[in-house]
């Protein structure tokens, strides 16, 4: 039955997927495909013994297809790459019923579908490993055509690249896209190397809640929720540190966790509302050990991934390298504007930040002027992994005061690539400081501040039972991902990053739908003919084509011949 809403192509899918099921395949089958080996694997044995494969069984999705009459050959793709199948009707089909070969093979599957081949390998008359076929199983029917992309000489032509497409449809831009699987490879790699780090250490790898009484460790905006039973309202996590510190409280020496966070804020090529921080605590060590950890972490996390400190990012090479540049932010601020800030009140800071053209509003207090400071003038140069220390007390509720400068304190930011990677300091564990910083943090936020932080009462309880001195270092997965592998934005390194709600198709009518089915048989057609063969008055009909063009499903050209319509 025609589905008007279909395309051509998808329709002549679930044509296909009747006729199988008529011809007594099962296009789903529940059974287990035991798969002896992958393509790589298949292509990497061969060249060593091509005797070695005489009884394979593979499976994937068919990428291409070249019919051949009685003999035919097939490119599948699975998790490892590709490898090309030949099909040989007589072997597959050894009995009189040549209809697997005949019909269901050359007629009924598609590019797109997944198979199951069983059979042996061997090398064509033109060099290509293969695997000859002396079974095929349907494993899964597509029904919904793939974007074609062609490959010829070693190029790539009618690459799927649209941005918005590839991450609505993450899962399409895997198929077609080999690049994708790989820049998600290395990112599980990322993960894997910074686990074999710490691991090493015997630091433990713990988790903490995503649902919060109370949205501390950060500051930024959290999401709102409502638990219905004991009705009060949850936050979805800005951080996990205050329960990584309890954890450091509690004895253990060293914790740390990959830690899914959600901040209420905007979204650009750099965040997503949703996104993944490593953070870690060790117990007896402070901000100058961890500045020394973070660096050997980070080198090599990039000679695991690649083999060398260099890493190309944009026409920018890093070198990971240790050790890295350290310079204090004050000492940053003064080599980039020519002023120096140090001890001065807020309002020789708007001062400063006046002269330098830049904006701020009235909730701002110290801290944050002196961020806007060094974030406009100072962070863009800082291409090289450099490391900031030493920042004002105001922007560093959760820090240690300065051994030397009680103004300042023990905390240091990694930047590369003019951009944030990491956060640490040497923690503060003075329970009456810390209650202190907590409430001018509230000050700020009866100012009018909607990032300050909440007072965790309970986080001072805990304090108040002792902790020893600890460092602690939150870092960007998402950035990291996006250095090590070269991206621009974070959407790339995201499986399914946060998008603007898809527009949905217009429902439509039944009059829409009589053009629309017609125009999918003969595109262009006269307007005249057309408005015919849809039996419509001329009232309906000018309701539907106007709709159909507005919603740009249809348009109207006028030619020499006459006015024409056709598909959009």
């Amino acid at each position: 039955m025609h589905n008007p809403e279909l395309s051509e192509q998808e329709q002549i899918r679930r044509n296909s997927l009747e006729e199988i099921k008529k011809l007594g395949y099962n296009p789903y089958p529940p059974e287990t495909f035991k798969i002896s080996h992958r393509s790589a694997e298949i292509l990497s044995v061969f060249e060593a013994d091509e005797n070695a494969l005489m009884d394979v069984s593979v499976a994937g999705r068919i990428m291409s297809r070249r019919i051949m009459g009685k003999a035919s050959f097939a490119e599948i793709q699975d998790s490892a790459g590709r490898i090309q199948i030949y099909l040989n009707r007589d072997e597959l089909c050894p009995d009189e019923d040549k209809t697997l070969y005949n019909t269901v093979f050359k007629k009924l599957l598609d590019i797109g579908d997944i198979i199951g081949i069983r059979g042996h390998v061997f090398r064509t008359q033109t060099g290509e490993i293969s695997v000859h076929a002396k079974e095929l199983v349907i494993l899964s029917k597509s029904i919904r055509p793939l974007p074609i992309v062609k490959e010829a000489d070693g190029k790539v032509y009618d690459a799927v690249t649209d941005a918005e497409y590839r991450y609505r449809q993450r899962y399409v831009d895997l198929i077609v896209n080999p690049e994708s699987r790989e820049l998600f490879r290395k990112r599980t790699q990322i993960y894997t190397s910074l686990r074999e780090f710490y691991n090493e250490r015997g630091y433990l790898e713990v988790e903490t809640p995503v649902l919060q009484p109370i949205p501390g460790g950060a500051a930024a905006r959290p999401f709102i929720t409502h638990h219905n039973s004991l009705d009060i309202p949850l936050y979805l996590r800005i951080a996990n540190e205050l329960y990584l510190k309890r954890l450091i409280v509690g004895g253990y020496e060293g914790v740390y966790e990959f830690s899914k966070d959600f901040r209420n804020e905007g979204m650009d090529r750099s965040h997503n509302p949703e996104f993944t921080v490593l953070e870690i605590y060790v117990a007896y060590k402070d901000y100058k050990w961890m500045m020394d950890f973070t660096e050997e972490m980070i080198e090599k996390v990039a000679l695991d991934l690649h083999g060398t400190t260099k890493v190309m990012v944009g026409d920018q090479e890093i070198d990971f390298k240790r050790p890295f540049k350290r310079i204090t932010m004050m000492d940053a601020i003064k080599e980039n504007t020519g002023y120096d800030i140090s001890g001065m009140d807020e309002e020789g800071l708007r001062s400063v930040a006046d002269s330098l053209n830049l904006e701020l509003d009235d909730t701002m207090g110290k801290g944050k002027i002196i961020d806007e400071i060094f974030g406009e003038k100072a962070e863009p140069h800082m291409i090289q992994p450099t490391f900031i220390t030493d920042y004002p007390v105001e922007m560093s509720p959760l820090s240690k005061k300065h051994r030397d400068n009680p103004e300042l304190t023990e905390r240091f930011e990694l930047l590369v690539n003019g951009k944030e990677l990491c956060n640490a300091y040497t923690e503060l564990n003075d329970p009456i400081d810390q209650l202190e910083r907590f409430q001018e943090q509230m000050k700020l936020s009866e100012k009018g501040d909607d990032e300050a932080m909440y007072i965790d009462m309970d986080f001072v309880r805990a304090l108040e039972y002792g902790m020893p001195p600890t460092s602690g270092m939150g870092m960007g997965m998402d950035r990291l991902a996006m250095l090590m592998t070269n991206q621009s934005s974070i959407q790339e390194v995201l499986f399914f990053p946060q998008m603007k709600p898809e527009k949905k198709a217009k429902e439509l009518t039944d009059d829409e739908k009589a053009v629309l089915s017609i125009l999918k048989e003969n595109s262009p057609m006269d307007l005249n003919e057309l408005k015919e063969q849809t039996g419509l008055s001329n009232k309906k009909w000018d309701k539907a084509i106007k709709s159909l063009t507005k919603n740009k499903l249809a348009r109207v050209e006028k030619t020499d011949a006459g006015l024409f319509v056709s598909l959009q």
